[in-house]
């Protein structure tokens, strides 16, 4: 009964439930919420899995407490003190997920971090700092605006972009790449391709939950940079740098590289707000699969 609710529950949260929240205007209306969103779903996937593997490896280990079991150091009579930790005779299942999730992130988090050194060299040496905009100036004529998060954190802007963008909306444009680094976009990100490694792209909440994840950071920096510029700048400089931007390489976060239409169309029209059911799913979603697992059952 525990491996078929918790089958169900992996069927929902990763097939079902990505295919129906994809696109959704109601998490693009709260972009952070909706990041949180998809977030919470990855976590309540990897729970279950790991879950359903105790329950096939060690299947004497575990006896279903329901909520009961969850609460032994509150109310002493809802159940005995062991009822608490029903999978520590499986303690070594967790430990090499645990060890399998930090080693493939710190795997990922390396080749970024090494890409990213090599491109910021090569930076300093050729292009020029505008420290009254807070930006570097590199000199090609392909229009671009991108930046480099990390500790040594860059926004650069080509001199194609100079020439393209007007002073207004080559600040919505900086605004926003500031928004990537003030929000530590890079770091979700490799929260989410650690997910998609350890589990396949091929799987909806993987596929599906990168590219949305994406495209709401995108809009989270678009809505940090809403604080100091108009939305008719920032949709004119997203437009400008789309159609003539040839991308800014890998290990960046670009102005004008993911969604640019949808983002453009959210800018022109009044926020929906989000569901309430929303900001509950991010927090309680996780927890489910361990409700699924320890609930009382025949």
């Amino acid at each position: 009964m525990t491996l078929a609710l918790l089958t169900l529950h992996l069927l929902l949260v990763g097939v079902l439930l990505p295919r129906r929240l994809a696109g959704s205007r109601r998490l693009q209306a709260r972009p952070v919420l909706g990041t949180a969103v998809w977030l919470a779903l990855m976590a309540s996937f990897g729970t279950g899995v790991l879950l359903a593997a105790h329950h096939l490896l060690v299947p004497l280990g575990h006896e279903p407490a329901g909520l009961a079991g969850l609460l032994p150091h509150i109310e002493p009579h809802l159940g005995p003190p062991a009822s608490a930790a029903p999978h520590a005779s499986g303690w070594w299942v967790p430990a090499a997920a645990g060890g399998a999730v930090v080693a493939v992130a710190a795997v990922l988090a390396a080749r970024a971090a090494r890409t990213r050194r090599r491109h910021r060299a090569a930076l300093d040496l050729v292009a020029a700092p505008d420290r009254r905009r807070r930006l570097l100036v590199l000199d090609d004529a392909r229009p671009a605006v991108y930046c480099l998060p990390g500790r040594r954190a860059r926004v650069v802007v080509t001199r194609g972009a100079l020439d393209l963008l007007d002073e207004p909306r080559l600040a919505a444009a900086v605004a926003h790449e500031h928004g990537h680094l003030r929000g530590r976009h890079h770091l979700v990100l490799l929260a989410v391709d650690t997910f998609a490694l350890l589990v396949g792209r091929r799987l909806p909440l993987a596929g599906l939950g990168r590219a949305e994840v994406a495209l709401l950071l995108e809009m989270a920096a678009d809505d940090a940079a809403l604080a100091r510029v108009t939305r008719a700048d920032l949709a004119g400089a997203l437009y400008a740098l789309a159609t003539a931007a040839p991308g800014a390489g890998p290990g960046t976060l670009a102005a004008a590289s993911t969604g640019v239409l949808a983002r453009v169309q959210r800018l022109a029209r009044t926020p929906a707000p989000p569901a309430r059911a929303y900001r509950l799913a991010a927090v309680a979603t996780p927890l489910l699969p361990y409700l699924l697992a320890c609930a009382p059952h025949p």
